[in-house]
């Protein structure tokens, strides 16, 4: 990866703030250059803060860091609150002390494609090694800040370990199928042997956590110093087969066995005629409201150590959400049911004043909608590549509709590219008449004043220059990449997730170019 080195002066420059004109860029970590299988948080992460500074950028937005779930989705962790033990830096781990050189050579290559189960073969045996020399020297430079760590996250941390630990030793079943006595947690009832084994898987599970901590907070003052804040993601429900549900199954709506009565998902909709069947549990709102929404204050207070926005996903659910009865077919079944609504972001408010959030307002937005995204002051999403169809909210994402306070998009990573998306190159069969696909290109081409050529860097240029506080780019369109290098398709389970970025492909003219265009939309810090 080809970088300017930073400004001199960029190390001087002010905290980002979405209430200051300012703009970035949209890349998951997983989707970073380098060896091992997956980006990670070591020096390719860094290289890139070095990009966005060197370019003017002032935003990182990232997806969900937790462990991937299933289909390798960052929204189906296994839990909410833990870090994903993939990102950890092999490299890093030599500079601390903890592996030797020879350690990390040999890996998968670095190529176009995250390759999850070849990155974990390769990380787990090296993560396992610099446990055992951790584990072997009590008096080691890392104690000290292992035990700090612990006593910081030790609410959320052993259930986590715990939970991973108890699926590595039951690997054949998810934790419903698990006897009675792990199902419901009655630590007094499980015998002597399980407690023992479990106990010990879970103390490396407590140090993988502790390394991504640690390099994590690292790769943040790295960013802070030059001038880039980080944006995260919070999806706002969890997977089923989580620590999240296991260890607080009294904060969902779940029957006598442990299953969900009924799932979330979404109407049918722009992305699919059947909606989206999610699956995860409703939530308990009462019985959080009866708690003052400690489960959710807490899960936010972990996001919050890590960034310096969030991304609330799926706001429409704290309003209102689809529920759906278990079992059903396609997400057509379900209904609307109520969400918290004010009285959450209230509890939230109180708690984390300081904390930004962005509103993910995407879908079937209401009235009701959208008066508790201004009640709290909220900025919202406004998505170029859905101005120019038929969306019913179209007419609100032409730049010169947008509000101040709004984030401003290309696309996200639940789009095609632009460039994708503009060649309809990848779109699902039937995603859109070949009379859509035209009718949008026609008025993409007439409102952008474009010839199509570089079309990805004219919605690039219109959102840089409009009203909105902030604007993001995802980094395909920054290379002007098509279909191929989507990183998600809603509704499919296989090969998502999957997209990287390649060494080269970051250049100096390129990090120029952007910095001209964020200078003229008068953006820089």
């Amino acid at each position: 990866m080809s970088a300017s080195a930073p400004d001199p002066a960029s190390s001087a420059r002010s905290k980002p703030t979405l209430r200051r004109r300012a703009s970035g860029a949209l890349l998951h970590v997983t989707s970073l250059p380098g060896g091992h299988g997956v980006g990670d948080l070591g020096p390719a992460a860094r290289r890139f803060a070095d990009f966005l500074s060197a370019a003017g950028q002032s935003w990182w937005q990232m997806l969900p860091v937790g462990p991937a779930g299933a289909g390798n989705s960052p929204y189906s962790s296994p839990s909410s609150f833990a870090g994903f033990e993939l990102l950890v830096s092999l490299e890093d781990l030599v500079e601390d002390g903890l592996l030797e050189a020879p350690d990390v050579e040999g890996g998968p290559a670095s190529s176009e494609r995250a390759d999850y189960e070849a990155a974990r073969a390769f990380k787990d045996r090296r993560l396992r090694k610099a446990f055992a020399k951790f584990s072997s020297d009590g008096n080691n430079a890392h104690w000290d800040e292992f035990r700090t760590f612990y006593a910081r996250h030790s609410a959320w941390l052993d259930d986590y370990a715990m939970y991973r630990a108890l699926r590595e030793l039951r690997p054949e079943s998810g934790w419903l199928d698990w006897p009675e006595e792990l199902r419901s947690r009655a630590f007094r009832k499980w015998d002597r042997e399980t407690l023992r084994k479990a106990g010990e898987a879970a103390t490396y599970h407590h140090f993988t956590q502790y390394l991504f901590d640690r390099q994590w907070r690292r790769l943040r003052a790295h960013a802070a110093a030059r001038g880039v804040g980080l944006i995260g993601d919070v999806p706002i429900f969890v997977a089923l087969e989580s620590s999240d549900v296991w260890a607080a199954q009294d904060n969902f709506r779940l029957g006598s066995d442990g299953r969900p009565e009924i799932v979330t998902g979404v109407p049918p909709d722009y992305f699919s005629e059947d909606g989206q069947l999610w699956g995860n549990p409703h939530y308990r709102w009462d019985a959080l409201k009866a708690r003052d929404y400690d489960w959710w204050l807490s899960r936010l207070r972990c996001a919050a150590e890590r960034f310096d926005a969030v991304r609330l996903d799926h706001f429409i659910g704290f309003a209102r959400a689809w529920e759906i009865p278990a079992g059903s077919k396609t997400a057509k079944e379900g209904r609307w049911g109520p969400g918290p609504g004010a009285d959450f972001f209230e509890a939230v408010s109180r708690e984390h004043e300081s904390l930004e959030l962005i509103a993910e307002d995407l879908g079937s937005v209401t009235e009701e909608i959208t008066s508790l995204r201004d009640r709290f002051d909220l900025p919202g999403m406004r998505v170029l590549q859905f101005a120019f169809g038929a969306d019913q909210q179209a007419e609100s994402f032409l730049p010169h509709n947008y509000p101040r306070r709004c984030v401003a998009y290309t696309g996200t990573h639940d789009n095609d590219t632009t460039v994708g998306w503009f060649s309809d190159d990848g779109a699902a069969p039937g995603a859109r008449s070949r009379e859509q696909i035209e009718r949008e290109r026609w008025n993409a081409l007439r409102y952008l004043k474009s010839d199509g050529k570089e079309i990805h860097w004219d919605m690039i240029r219109a959102i840089l220059k409009s009203t909105a506080d902030t604007a993001i780019v995802p980094v395909q369109d920054l290379l002007g990449l098509g279909a191929q290098a989507r990183m998600n398709r809603p509704g499919t389970v296989k090969g998502n997730w999957e997209w990287r970025l390649l060494p080269e492909q970051l250049t100096d003219e390129l990090g120029a170019r952007l910095l001209s265009l964020t200078r003229a939309g008068g953006r820089l810090s």
